[in-house]
């Protein structure tokens, strides 16, 4: 319980600092009334009510289990202990992600991290994988590319290709 609380409080100073960041964003004279920082400060808010949420539901276990007069054990997850490991594992996934979008493209990419994570969490080595990796890859191509119109990168590889 004294993780999710701490957790909380980090992510709400997470979300201050990126909301305070957002003042850095320049407006162009081709913004709209919602301006360029509308989005990052919505996600900043987000973050932040999500903080607020983990806060608030630890302090409701805490002062149920304080009434109720029974410890309450911790969720399996903080039973095995190994947050840590997965964590870094996962970030350096996201970090490959990065590093390989401009060289294969948006699509690509995103297709390889979403079948990187499913089979990094224990998804079964079967023809769902690449199946949700590509329709996902490919949802995701369709509503930033088409939908919103945001050009995603092309990759030196394939350039010219899905944009």
């Amino acid at each position: 319980m004294k993780r999710d609380f701490l957790s909380g409080g980090v992510l709400i100073a997470l979300a201050a600092a990126y909301y305070i960041a957002t003042g850095s964003i320049a407006e162009s004279t081709l913004s709209d009334e919602i301006g360029a920082t509308g989005l990052p400060r919505l996600l900043a808010m987000l973050l932040a009510f999500i903080g607020l949420a983990l806060i608030a539901r630890t302090a409701f276990v805490a002062l149920a289990a304080r009434h109720a007069s029974v410890p309450v054990a911790p969720p399996a997850e903080e039973e095995e202990g190994a947050p840590l490991p997965r964590a870094i594992g996962l970030l350096l996934i996201g970090g490959a992600y990065v590093v390989l979008l401009p060289f294969i493209g948006y699509f690509l990419a995103v297709a390889l991290l979403i079948a990187g994570v499913a089979l990094y969490e224990g998804a079964a080595r079967s023809w769902v994988v690449p199946a949700a990796a590509l329709g996902g890859a490919t949802l995701y191509w369709a509503i930033f590319v088409k939908l919103l119109g945001v050009h995603q990168p092309a990759g030196t590889l394939f350039q010219g290709w899905l944009s």
